[in-house]
This record gives structure tokens, sequence and C-alpha cells, in this order.
């Protein structure tokens, strides 16, 4: 007999069938028992009027490991229109207690740090399952994008020598006796690499040892990073973001229709170009419209995130918007300034839902400006000679991005906390499961 998964029983009505999976539910109505089985792609109920056929479940709790067997049968009041009868129960691994949190109920009614406690267990839940298949579309949407666009995935290392980006704080650690850092980007790599491949991209977790506890903070997450060569300017870059942003989520349409909808997610629609402004343009618009005033301030704060997405949306009916020229003082030292406002600079952050989701732009190229950058910091060029070597030899114009993963679900979902998008957060007060 053919074990198949649970999505596929449509494909076998009228056919016996073979399944392995968790004892999800099991409900009885009047002389009626449905046995609800879940594997890892969805769940199956069967129906039995026998009491014989419940008998390898006598000691068995939810969640117990069972196998079934049964014919396929269509039946448009079952989820997922089919169901199976005449079945027969194996239970292969019996437990004995209840679930720290019911997995059989719709929605999860307990508090967050009770679901994150009990992650190991929680994320059996069939929503929580689906955002977690929904990351996995993403980085799959994404690695497809640029495959297609002759882009080379790398693997950085994240134990550094150095810090990457001034201003950000390091996780620092023993190595053999000297002091090594968990890597906040792959910024420095993915740009060498530039001088390789040209064009690159990569998916790896980060470390940020900020002592931020808010709803979309943690510190280490996914990030979805890019890098290429022979730009023109950072609007080049934004162009590609657009492509990789409108690839993400065609594969999820495409691919992840069921997880979207259990999770009854709103799709956004990407414009065929996304609405931009300038940051200088940014505050006076925040000004003129909420009148607050933020200018002379060197970045935008959450609040002024909402407001600039709630404009693009009225504005031009788009759930996205890049601000552009973000100052020279709130950028690394490597980011490329604007020729005709050395103030700005060549970058971007692309909001999704009034919220920053991106962060990219063009980098210098230069050895001889990389010098005066560093020097302008007041930073010593000994920790980067490594870095600097790839200039010393030619680079081209090039420039990148990066993505947060667990950012990009909170807000295609609608989630409360960035948390309910991670699998095992790892925040200030949290270092388990």
């Amino acid at each position: 007999m053919q074990t198949i998964r649970s999505i596929e029983a449509s494909q076998h009505v009228g056919q016996p069938v073979r399944l392995t999976g968790w004892l999800h539910n099991l409900r009885r109505l009047g002389g009626i028992t449905f046995i609800v089985l879940r594997d890892g792609w969805g769940t199956i109920q069967a129906v039995t009027e026998s009491e014989a056929d419940l008998a390898p479940l006598q000691n068995a709790a939810l969640e117990s490991i069972i196998a079934l067997e049964g014919r396929v049968v269509a039946s448009p009041q079952a989820p997922g229109g089919v169901e199976l009868h005449q079945p027969r129960l194996s239970l292969l691994v019996p437990t004995s207690e209840a679930p720290p949190v019911p997995l059989h109920k719709p929605t999860i009614t307990a508090g967050l740090p009770t679901q994150l406690d009990h992650a190991v267990v929680v994320n059996r839940h069939p929503q929580r399952r689906a955002v977690y298949r929904l990351a996995a579309g993403t980085m799959a949407g994404f690695r497809r994008t640029l495959n297609e666009r002759h882009f080379t995935e790398v693997q950085t290392p994240k134990l550094v020598a150095s810090a990457t980006e001034s201003g950000a704080n390091v996780f620092e650690l023993g190595y053999f006796g000297k002091p090594a850092y968990l890597a906040q980007s792959p910024q420095f790599y993915k740009q060498i690499m530039v001088g390789i491949f040209q064009r690159v991209f990569e998916v790896g977790p980060v470390f940020r040892a900020e002592p931020h506890s808010t709803i979309r903070h943690i510190n280490e997450y996914v990030s979805l990073d890019v890098e290429f060569g022979f730009i023109e300017n950072h609007f080049t870059v934004m162009g590609l973001v657009r492509e990789v942003m409108a690839g993400i989520l065609g594969e999820l349409a495409t691919h992840y229709a069921a997880e979207l909808a259990l999770l009854e997610a709103e799709m956004p629609a990407v414009p065929e170009e996304i609405p931009h402004i300038h940051f200088a343009e940014a505050q006076e618009l925040i000004l003129r419209l909420h009148g607050v005033d933020v200018r002379g301030e060197p970045d935008l704060s959450p609040q002024d995130e909402r407001w600039l997405g709630a404009w693009a949306q009225a504005e031009h009916g788009s759930d996205f918007l890049f601000v552009t020229g973000y100052p020279m003082g709130k950028r690394p030292f490597y980011t490329h300034p604007d020729p005709n406002n050395p103030a700005y600079s060549n970058s971007f952050d692309l909001l999704f839902r009034g919220t920053e989701l991106i962060t990219g732009g063009q980098r210098l190229h230069r050895y001889e400006d990389y010098l005066a950058a560093l020097a302008a910091a007041k930073l010593p060029t000994e920790p980067f000679e490594t870095y600097l070597e790839a200039f010393r030899h030619g680079m081209p114009p090039h420039g990148g991005f990066a993505i947060g993963l667990e950012r990009l679900l909170m807000q295609l979902l609608q989630l409360p906390n960035v948390r309910l998008a991670t699998l095992f957060p790892r925040d200030m007060q949290r270092l388990t499961p």
C-alpha cells in the first residue's frame, strides 16, 4: 500500500492509502468518530462508527505517533475535500500527556512567552508551521530570482576578526586566545566576492548585540544579502530590489497558496516602479502633513516610517516606498556619497507597510576613497587591510542590499511581533529553546 502525504490524498480517490504522522485530534459526534492525522504538510481526517477501529488509541494522548490506512473518499464537507473510510490504525509511539498548548484548536490563544518557552512543540501548530514554510518559500523565491540573473550564491564566515559596520554593537568571543566577533553582516565579504563573481548573494544568519527589546528587533536573524558590480548608482540597486521582491511574492503566491490562505495573508502588489522620496523631502512631508518637525534628525523614527507608509498608500496606492539619500553621518563609512550633495548618500531604505525592510545603496569602490573615508571616520586602516586589498587591485562601481527575512514575514503576515516570525528567537532575554 502506498504511503502518501496528506496533501496528496485528493489524487487517490477510491484507492487505499497509508499515512503516518501525529494524532492531531479525536472528535466524537454522536456515534461517529473523526480521527485527524497531521503530517509534515497538512491534516486529513478518517471517519468511523466502530469502537473496534479506535482500540489502538485507547491509551494514546494527542500528539501520539500513528499510522493510518484507509480508502480515500471524496467528501465536500471534509477539510481538503476528502476523508478516509474503513480506517485501520497503528500506534507507533504513544504519548501520555497533553501538549503545553492545544495544537488542535484553529488558533493559538496562549501568550507570547508561553509560545516561545514551548516553541519546540507549539511550532507544530498548523498556523505556526505555515509561517516557517513561507520563510522557506521566501528563501526559495530569493534564490530563484537571483539565479535567473546569473548571481552566484556564497557563504561567508560568521566568525570575524573585526566589526563590520560602524556604530553597531558586536558579540565578542574568544578564538584560541584571541578576540573574535560574530558577524554583524556579510558586508565586507560580499563586496570582496564582487571582485570574483561580479554578482553574488547569500542567505545566512547575522548577529547584532544591540540592546533593543522591541516588537521588530531580534539579536540573531536571517539576512538575505545581495551585492553586484558595474552599476550606475543606487537606483540600479533599487531596480534589482523591485525584481527580487516581485520574485519572492510571486513564488509565495504560486507555490504557497495554502499557507497564505491559512494565515489570511493580504498579498501586496509590487508596482512596476516603486515610488521613491528623498530623505530631506520625506522630513519636509512629515512636517507639512503632521506638523512634526523632524528636520535635522539623522534617521527616520518608526513613527516617521509609519507616516510615510500611509502617504505612499494614499498617494501611490503602494505598500512599498523607497526613501533615498540618507545623511552620510548615519551610513557606514563604505557608503558612496551623493556626488551632487556629499552631505547625503547614494543609499536607500525600502519601507514595506510603514516599516523599514531593506537597507542598501552604492558602495565606495576606489581604494583612495576608502583611505579618506576611514580617516574621516577616525578609524584605523589595520583592521581593514584584508578588505582593502580587494580595492587596491580594482573593483567596479558596485552596490547591494539586505533583507531581514523575519521582518519581511512579520510585515507580510501583519504579525504583532517579529518573534512570531522567528523559529527560535534570540533576544536580550532569550537564549533557549
